[in-house]
């Protein structure tokens, strides 16, 4: 079971939505934010941009400014060839499946313009041109969503997170090795200016003898940009309705806390 700390504060049913798909990629958020949020800072991409695209559907002027060091020319290279040969082997039959082959042009066409992809690997310490930290991203933006996806890496930048909390309306975290870090992110909640609104456990992880899931997808909220309840709330979580599996063909994680 996990430590009280991780059960959210109480959020209007009402205000809570989830943004992107009912699957892997799709996170809940609390609505105020799409209204008073300019930029979404995404900090590991791959080849899924979908919470920032319904995001932008909501909120037309917001743009995307997104890192991940991995998403290069090579990266889809190499997705391309593994689609066709599926595709001419007919193991892609489904429209989404069929989709997925077009997927490089669908990036192009997203980052262009407002919406900018940087090759540049997000660090705590800079030692490379290649490299960039939160620090650094920071000097330009303010009034922000920030989606850390760095698997493994976002214990790296928690101080800069800190140190920039008051320029982030809302943070999204998907904390990896969570029963080995747990008292990382516990200091990290205790130190910040953020409340937990919503927890759910990524089923492409495993959950330990003790009831802990390894991998967790926090939403926090800037309490001091938002009202916020100081009450914890009463949801059990999974949130139906609200919640999906990230891992269709696997049960979702049912999340418990400690009394």
């Amino acid at each position: 079971m996990l430590p009280q700390i991780f059960k959210p504060f109480h959020v209007k049913r009402s205000n809570l939505l989830r943004i992107g798909p009912n699957k892997d990629g799709g996170y809940v958020i609390d609505k105020r934010v799409i209204s008073k949020s300019k930029t979404i800072i995404t900090c590991g991409l791959n080849d899924d941009w979908e919470f920032e695209k319904d995001f932008l559907s909501k909120n037309e002027k917001c743009k995307v400014i997104a890192y991940d060091h991995t998403v290069d020319n090579k990266f889809w290279d190499k997705r391309l060839k593994k689609d066709l040969i599926s595709l001419i082997l007919l193991k892609k039959l489904s429209f989404n499946k069929i989709k997925d082959v077009f997927k490089y042009w669908e990036y192009k066409r997203f980052f262009k313009s407002k919406n900018k992809h940087h090759i540049k690997k997000i660090v705590g310490k800079k030692k490379k041109t290649s490299e960039i930290t939160i620090n650094e991203i920071y000097k330009k933006y303010k009034d922000t969503v920030l989606k850390v996806d760095i698997e493994g890496d976002e214990y790296k930048v928690f101080k800069d997170i800190l140190n920039n909390s008051n320029k982030i309306n809302l943070l999204i975290v998907e904390f990896h090795s969570v029963n080995k870090n747990l008292k990382k992110i516990i200091n990290f909640m205790k130190n910040s200016k953020f409340k937990l609104i919503h927890i759910h456990a990524n089923n492409y992880g495993k959950v330990n003898s003790k009831n802990i899931p390894d991998v967790l997808e926090l939403t926090f909220l800037n309490k001091k940009k938002f009202k916020i309840s100081n009450e914890r709330t009463k949801n059990s979580f999974p949130i139906n309705g609200l919640d999906f599996a990230n891992l269709k063909r696997r049960e979702d994680i049912e999340i418990k806390f400690n009394d």
